[in-house]
């Protein structure tokens, strides 16, 4: 039997939102607007991406929560502005993710995405995020375990590339893999100077521009 809130007007039983969807419509209220984003939000359980101990707090706006590793899953706010912001402006068929982490950003793109290649640079969270997708019906995600200090040149161009992880300067090599109208998001800077940067690939080069202040743990060269 389905719960709900019975409607005082007509008496029909309103079947009660899921924390997914709720978390969906405090996106929206704080400037989320893409319809085909909100709705995988609403789709996806985060609380399946952290651990036992923080699931409680899963579908709060403003927390990002500790992954192991030394690694954070970002906040759901970051998370939906980086993922509208890639989105704009084109069609995002082929994309990379650097930096799985708990593979919560890997299922949004996923949902959004013809297809998804994403890598990290810990094999631990690679194997995790590969079994948390696999378990729920994901079949469109390529994982690889590399330096994403590189991108992921074997499968280059990409419509977008999305970089969980501050660079303290902009890696050479992720503009390059982009193709023509692609779309590259990533924050740089060190440490408490981080802003998100968006670099566009036209037919004469390339467009970078900055769009917010953000704080993510460093992108680091190297695997373990």
């Amino acid at each position: 039997m389905t719960r709900g809130s019975r409607n005082p007007v007509s008496g029909a039983t309103t079947p009660l939102k899921t924390p997914a969807q709720r978390l969906a419509e405090g996106l929206s209220r704080q400037g989320i607007h893409e319809p085909a984003l909100l709705a995988a939000v609403g789709r996806i359980p985060r609380h399946q991406f952290v651990d036992d101990a923080f699931k409680a707090r899963a579908y709060e706006l403003q927390s990002s929560l500790p992954i192991g590793f030394a690694q954070t899953i970002s906040q759901p706010a970051v998370v939906a502005m980086m993922t509208q912001t890639l989105l704009e402006g084109g069609t995002r068929r082929r994309v990379l993710e650097v930096g799985t982490g708990s593979g919560y950003q890997t299922a949004l793109l996923a949902e959004l995405c013809e297809v998804v290649f994403t890598v990290e640079r810990v094999k631990a969270l690679t194997e995790q995020a590969r079994k948390r997708l696999a378990a729920l019906g994901y079949r469109n995600v390529h994982f690889g375990y590399a330096d994403g200090m590189q991108g992921w040149l074997p499968y280059a161009p990409y419509d977008g590339i999305l970089v969980t992880a501050a660079a303290a300067e902009l890696p050479p090599g992720l503009p390059e893999q982009l193709a023509p109208g692609g779309r590259l998001v990533i924050p740089v800077g060190p440490p408490g100077a981080q802003v998100l940067k968006v670099i566009d690939r036209g037919v004469m080069g390339f467009r970078q521009r900055d769009i917010a202040t953000v704080s993510f743990v460093p992108l680091l060269a190297g695997k373990v």
